[in-house]
């Protein structure tokens, strides 16, 4: 028996189509590396941009209505103005002062911290998390140490929040795709396709790309206020079918091997 495929490997370096995927499993493992790696620092560039567009606005302004002294010592802020009271507050991001935590400021911001005097609050759409000052930390949270701080040090935030998401989708994709990749060599020996082991743990991390793609342009059209918080936690959730169904759409575009039975002599001719 002889085995021959019938179909040929699409053209690498396309990690948005079925065929591009599927072509990543014959492809050398840095090559699928280096393409999750452009997509991951995208990725990252698109939280950044959001966290730039959307929250440093309200974290500015917060710190420009800081009074000239104040600090967090001890776990303790020392506040001297007037409790409670907003900082700053947009659409996406709200920051206020209430010391007792009595509940008089809270914003419909999708997301809100509320310093109070031992504590902090982080509100969201799923309620709050409660966290406490650190005990040895000194915290300046005054307009005059901060506003040069910020204003010297929000750019490398922009460049951590990138490093930060690359780095993790780059972990989580190859963890993923240990987990995906037996599943996958199954399907693909039941299919009889050209797939082993390692090119199995390739398209499985291929076809994680177009679905970290989905949920970034998903997090662009939430900063431009096409959608709001809920639309962005469904696409959060479909994004994970996304990947399932590239995945899906890439295996039935490997290449099938045709066992075929070596040419009989003919009985007819003189040998």
């Amino acid at each position: 028996m002889m085995d021959q495929p019938v179909e040929k490997w699409g053209f690498v370096w396309q990690p948005i189509t079925p065929g591009g995927i599927a072509a990543f499993a014959r492809a050398p493992l840095g090559r699928l590396l280096l393409a999750q790696f452009v997509i991951a620092i995208f990725c990252g560039a698109t939280i950044a941009w959001f966290v730039r567009h959307s929250w440093f606005p309200a974290i500015t302004q917060a710190i420009q209505h800081l009074p000239e002294q104040g600090e967090i010592r001890n776990a303790q802020l020392q506040w001297e103005l007037n409790s409670p009271q907003f900082l700053a507050e947009n659409r996406f991001f709200a920051l206020a002062v209430d010391l007792k935590h009595e509940g008089q400021v809270r914003s419909p911001a999708h997301v809100g911290v509320e310093f109070g005097a031992s504590d902090f609050k982080l509100f969201s759409l799923f309620g709050y998390a409660r966290g406490t000052y650190p005990q040895r930390w000194r915290i300046a949270f005054n307009r005059n140490e901060l506003v040069p701080w910020w204003g010297a040090w929000s750019p490398a935030v922009l460049a951590l929040v990138i490093a930060a998401v690359a780095i993790n989708l780059m972990l989580s994709w190859a963890l993923l795709a240990s987990l995906y990749f037996l599943p996958v060599w199954l399907v693909g020996f039941l299919a009889n396709c050209e797939l082993g082991f390692g090119a199995s743990w390739r398209i499985a991390g291929a076809a994680l790309m177009p679905a970290a793609l989905f949920l970034a342009t998903g997090i662009l059209v939430y900063g431009l206020g096409v959608i709001d918080l809920v639309g962005l936690l469904v696409l959060l959730a479909i994004h994970f079918v996304v990947g399932w169904v590239f995945l899906a759409l890439a295996l039935r575009k490997v290449p099938r091997v045709l066992k075929t039975a070596p040419a009989q002599p003919n009985p007819f001719v003189a040998r």
